[in-house]
């Protein structure tokens, strides 16, 4: 048995027991990047010495496991680019905090993953080194913008990673990729040293192979930040430890069903997810689309597209506006041209005499997003859907699609506009192609525990997980 196939915590688990060294993970691991990197281009940057630092870890909570890390969280002896060449060769002179947090567990990081440049994008497409590619079928993308992230995860080339979302980043990459991925509630989980896109959206967040996995990672990575005003000062819990309470008592409303969109596939795979978490005690109820806030129904997903891009746009023109080749990094000539779009879109949202027209709209229409949450959460404890509402499609369908993010994204982002907890877990897989589709689990403001009772209980009663 090859150790890279293991979760974090059979990894653990057998470090404990003194059956495997951590040498020989960081080598598995090594030898499948080499062995399989070419192909999918999950990696963009390799610590070769990862072993050695493992050695070192032995008593520590991560024991010096290897963790693969998407290429905007800033780290000291490996470069940053955010996959983009106003970047290339940049080397941090600090490192972000949820990587330092990270290495204080003992994690090791063993090298960045590839993301859509500037986490511009929903594919890996605009990355300015080359597209990843899917692990389950390397003819189909990875998503984005934590695509590398998902490749290196799904196929095995590390035993964990991190990444971030705006608005679907982690969670369409963890869908395609057939595995686990979790948004945080925004502010649970620093951004400092994360390159930013959206500053009032972005989530840092683990990206694994299972659902215990990913509550191990997330209790060593959140928590109040004085580097990140942004960050809440609630008591971490150790989310391990809601693994196994399931779902009795819980209130469960099933969202996005009655879109146009919604294939039958998909609407099949959640309403069997209803129906398992009716089985164990949960009461479970499908909530119906609106054009406008009523009361138990979900405001249609369409309208985000256009306040997402907006605000998003908007923070994207003001956060790149910093790379002047002056401070670092190379010219602004260097930017790709999705990059160029969006500061341009940006700038001009935020102009005088349109500002009001679009800007201030926009966030308007998001406050009813969140007004319309709020009101569903005081009636429901978790709202299941889908990240996406189909497989990953082929390599190089973005192209030419300068709003394909954003429709790709539709269903997540009106949860990241209110700034609300998620997770992705595998809950179908088309034996014809191999790819996989994705059960969407959200609370309210940190509540992850929740999503973690039912996403656990979801991922053991069921057999989409390949690691298993």
């Amino acid at each position: 048995m090859k150790l890279n196939t293991l979760t974090l915590t059979q990894s653990l688990q057998k470090l404990k027991k003194k059956e495997i060294s951590v040498q020989e993970i960081h080598s598995d691991v090594h030898q499948v990047i080499e062995e399989k990197n070419p192909r999918l281009n999950a990696y963009l940057a390799l610590d070769y010495r990862s072993s050695e630092e493992a050695g070192r870890q032995t008593d520590t909570p991560l024991s010096g496991i290897p963790v693969a890390v998407k290429d905007n969280f800033l780290t000291v002896g490996l470069t940053t680019t955010a996959s983009s060449n106003v970047l290339k060769e940049f080397a941090p002179p600090y490192e972000s905090t949820v990587t330092k947090r990270l290495k204080k567990a003992g994690g090791v990081v063993v090298g960045k993953t590839n993301m859509d440049a500037w986490a511009h994008g929903s594919s890996t497409e605009t990355s300015d080194f080359g597209t990843s590619r899917n692990p389950r079928n390397p003819a189909y993308s990875p998503g984005g913008s934590s695509g590398g992230s998902a490749s290196a995860v799904g196929a095995d080339l590390c035993i964990a990673a991190l990444g971030s979302e705006t608005a679907g980043s982690i969670r369409i990459p963890a869908a395609w990729c057939g595995i686990v991925g979790v948004k945080p509630t925004y502010g649970r989980v620093s951004r400092a040293g994360v390159v930013a896109m959206g500053s009032s959206l972005d989530s840092p967040g683990p990206m694994t192979k299972t659902v215990e996995d990913a509550a191990v990672l997330l209790s060593l990575i959140a928590g109040k930040d004085p580097y990140d005003a942004t960050t809440s000062a609630n008591a971490v819990p150790d989310y391990t430890k809601s693994l196994g309470q399931g779902v009795k008592g819980l209130n469960i409303g099933i969202v996005y069903m009655d879109h146009p969109l919604m294939p039958e596939e998909v609407k099949t795979s959640v309403s069997e997810a209803g129906k398992l978490f009716e089985k164990h005690g949960a009461k479970v109820d499908t909530i119906k689309l609106s054009p406008t806030v009523q009361k138990n129904t979900i405001l249609h997903p369409d309208y985000a597209i256009g306040v997402y891009t907006v605000v998003q746009r908007s923070e994207v023109s003001s956060n790149l506006a910093r790379y002047d080749g002056i401070r670092y990094g190379n010219p602004r000539a260097f930017f790709g041209s999705e990059a160029k779009r969006r500061i341009m879109l940006g700038t001009f949202t935020l102009s005088t005499g349109y500002a009001d027209k679009y800007y201030v709209r926009a966030q308007q229409v998001r406050h009813l997003y969140i007004q319309n949450f709020q009101q569903l959460f005081s009636a429901y404890d978790l709202l299941v859907s889908t990240p996406s509402p189909g497989y990953a499609p082929k390599v190089g369908s973005s192209e030419g699609n300068p709003m394909f993010g954003e429709v790709v994204d539709m269903l997540n982002e009106p949860s990241s506009l209110a700034g609300l907890p998620a997770a992705s877990i595998p809950c179908y897989k088309d034996e014809q192609t191999g790819l996989y589709l994705g059960l969407s689990i959200m609370a309210n403001h940190f509540e992850e525990e929740k999503i973690f009772r039912a996403a656990s209980l979801y991922e053991q009663e069921t057999h989409w997980n390949s690691w298993k």
